[in-house]
């Protein structure tokens, strides 16, 4: 199909209340897949057409609009369904299962014309939605493959699955009674990495890998994926959400020193000794905890207490806090000889996985990292309306294309 010009954009609400038919007319309308159909076509020359590329081409693509786990369901549909089959192209039977294994091989040789046409997409959405990529949310999803287990005598044949490994992802937290809870997660198959964008809940870039990669190396490949494909986007990004998954350093330096991206990622507790907080550098009554909390200390009292946000300068890439006695007219009886009364800045280079240009301790933080809920909403359309909770994909081209 050709690209139109001027697209319709609708929430996904308003796309989901529609019929089956209905989106997969909208699907098909604006897929930018006139390429890959040429492509396709020159590639059959001269040869049977008893089903047309595009017509395969766009079953395939209804398969997953309609939900079929199977090319068999998809069969099943198309030999009953004789409106669908007029909107694909048919005009004779319907293909038989080896024309779509033998259609599918030959899509998987063009995975680099379909990844075009998913950047294609993205940056038809960049021109046509206002902020879209300034605020992204990074995440990786757990997809079971279709087969159960791992066997390593066997080589590949389409029927086995030889390329997928075991993946486990732990979940830790506390309970509002103080109780901790823990929740182990394992699964064979493949492992899906995400950046979406937060705002429209809609992906930019992703990767496919076997289950068993660390998210933050994928993360790290992401963000090389779209400095090479998507660099417009990555000037346009203000702020990067993620779980403490990505929570390094080196993720945290190369978001904002290179790419002038906020990293907003959740800490784990690093710290192996027993104190709770650690003093500021050259400072001799200001701490702060893993979490980048910084308290003042009474230097008459000895009486703790959280100073407040000033927010980040830019040029001298540091925090600023204030004196909480003086910012709330709290009543400290050692304001008088306190070294910090007047405030602090403290550089990011203190700690730079603590100290981030967005204060960790900030209401602005917490509003942020909220919106790493986005790329969960969009984990849980891939399950449920597009398929990849049940399926039978085996092997990881197939996953790739799918």
């Amino acid at each position: 199909m050709a690209i139109i010009p001027q697209m319709s954009l609708f929430t996904w609400k308003e796309i989901d209340e529609l019929g089956d038919l209905e989106r997969l007319r909208l699907l098909l309308e604006y897929m930018p897949d006139e390429e890959l159909m040429k492509s396709l076509e020159k590639k059959r020359g001269k040869g049977r057409n008893d089903y047309p590329v595009r017509a395969m081409w766009n079953s395939v693509l209804a398969g997953i609009v309609f939900q079929h786990e199977s090319i068999e369901k998809l069969r099943r549909e198309l030999s009953r369904n004789g409106q669908l089959r007029d909107m694909c192209g048919f005009e004779g039977q319907v293909p038989s299962p080896w024309s779509y294994t033998r259609f599918l091989k030959t899509l998987m040789d063009h995975v680099a014309m379909i990844d075009e046409m998913f950047l294609t997409l993205v940056n038809q959405l960049s021109k046509l939605l206002p902020d879209f990529g300034k605020h992204l949310a990074m995440d990786s999803k757990a997809i079971s493959s279709f087969s159960k287990q791992k066997n390593t005598n066997e080589k590949a044949d389409g029927r086995r699955d030889v390329e997928a490994d075991y993946g486990k992802k732990e979940y830790r937290g506390i309970t509002k009674d103080g109780k901790p809870w823990e929740k182990i997660v394992k699964w064979f198959g493949y492992k899906l990495h995400l950046v979406v964008d937060a705002t429209y809940e809609l992906p930019v870039t992703f990767k496919v890998t076997k289950a068993s990669k660390s998210d933050i190396t994928e993360g790290h490949a992401l963000l090389k994926q779209m400095q090479e494909n998507q660099p417009k986007l990555l000037e346009v990004a203000e702020t990067m959400t993620s779980d403490r998954g990505y929570d390094d350093t080196k993720f945290i330096v190369d978001l904002w020193d290179n790419h002038r991206i906020k990293p907003v990622i959740d800490i784990r507790n690093m710290w192996k000794d027993p104190d709770k907080t650690r003093l500021l550098k050259g400072r001799e009554n200001a701490v702060y905890d893993y979490k980048g909390t910084v308290s003042c200390v009474c230097p008459e009292t000895g009486k703790m207490r959280e100073m407040c946000n000033g927010g980040f300068e830019r040029d001298r890439n540091a925090l600023k806090k204030l004196c909480p006695a003086k910012q709330m007219g709290i009543t400290c009886k050692g304001q008088a000889q306190c070294p910090i009364m007047q405030g602090i800045r403290i550089p990011l280079s203190e700690d730079r996985r603590i100290f981030t240009p967005i204060d960790r301790s900030s209401h602005k933080w917490k509003r942020e990292y909220n919106k790493r809920t986005a790329v969960e909403r969009v984990n849980s359309r891939l399950d449920v309306s597009f398929g990849f909770e049940l399926h039978t994909i085996r092997g990881m081209n197939k996953m790739k294309l799918r």
